[in-house]
């Protein structure tokens, strides 16, 4: 499909990004698309008219994030209930979600421009906290949801059931539950493994477990999760994907399965899952002649 509208969203933090932004809009204006800003970039760049979010996303074929995968993630969980695809340019160092360089950015958008891309699926979860028949946090993540203790120095207790049936209680510093998307994002510096975010998956990783052999477990995307923060002290934090914080108390359960929504990125033209992962980690070279992206969904 072609695209004709296309929003854009960016972190207005990131130095020239207005000014970026703006050349961004003109030449994808030359081109006949009809762009839409986010608020607060309409500010940043001088005009008016900008949308919130979620509008955004109701008006346009085609997001165009421009920062890190901070700016990613916020933006996918405002609009998880559009199956709007977002393309990722990245103005940052360390971003796997913003899959188009900087210096790439024209080249990859002639071609989505023109229906010649492909999305990816990304598994999203759901998490609810209940404090006895209340629901005191709900939301939806692209990467993890983090339970921790705070700036406290001591450890949480964290009642785990799957499916209704025990698996144990980790007593640790605390508990990412992330998804594939995920797994290179806090999961991977606790110790968890990387997981090719094409397949749905539950990672459930304990950080600093005070028993040596509670290890990561990977469990299927039709799985629920209940945990049940046991403390004498004062609680724990709730955090969805590194933004959105809330705190609990002993005694609160968190609910967390697969959500019924996506999150569609597109692919990078230029480089497969793979090379992404050897950049960033800094693993070996490509052999001559291999590694060229066959096929996605």
């Amino acid at each position: 499909m072609k695209i004709k509208k296309v929003g854009i969203v960016a972190n207005i933090e990131k130095e020239n990004i207005a000014q970026f932004a703006g050349s961004l809009k003109k030449w994808l204006e030359s081109r006949g698309i009809k762009v839409f800003l986010e608020a607060n970039l309409a500010v940043a760049i001088g005009g008016t008219g900008g949308f919130k979010l979620q509008d955004l996303a109701a008006r346009a074929n085609l997001i165009a994030v421009l920062g890190g995968d901070g700016t990613m993630l916020r933006t996918a969980r405002y609009i998880a209930e559009h199956s709007v695809p977002i393309v990722g340019i990245n103005m940052g160092t360390f971003g796997y979600l913003t899959e188009v360089n900087l210096n790439e950015t024209n080249a990859a958008l002639e071609l989505i421009l023109k229906g010649d891309y492909l999305t990816e699926k990304r598994m999203m979860l759901d998490v609810r906290i209940r404090r006895g028949k209340s629901v005191v946090g709900s939301g939806v993540v692209l990467n993890d949801v983090v339970i921790n203790r705070g700036n406290l120095s001591r450890i949480v207790e964290l009642e785990t059931m799957i499916n209704d049936r025990y698996l144990t209680t980790y007593k640790s510093d605390g508990l990412i539950v992330s998804t594939p998307t995920g797994s290179t994002a806090y999961s991977l510096s606790a110790g968890g493994p990387i997981v090719f975010p094409g397949k749905d998956l539950i990672i459930i990783n304990p950080i600093c477990p005070h028993t040596l052999t509670n290890r990561p477990v990977i469990i299927s995307e039709t799985s629920t999760l209940q945990i049940t923060l046991w403390s004498k002290e004062s609680g724990a934090t709730v955090t969805l994907d590194g933004q959105e914080s809330y705190r609990i108390n002993s005694g609160d359960v968190m609910t967390i399965r697969k959500s019924k929504y996506y999150t569609r990125l597109v692919l990078s033209p230029h480089r497969g899952y793979g090379e992404i992962l050897r950049s960033k980690l800094g693993w070996g070279s490509l052999p001559t002649g291999t590694g060229k992206r066959k096929n996605a969904s």
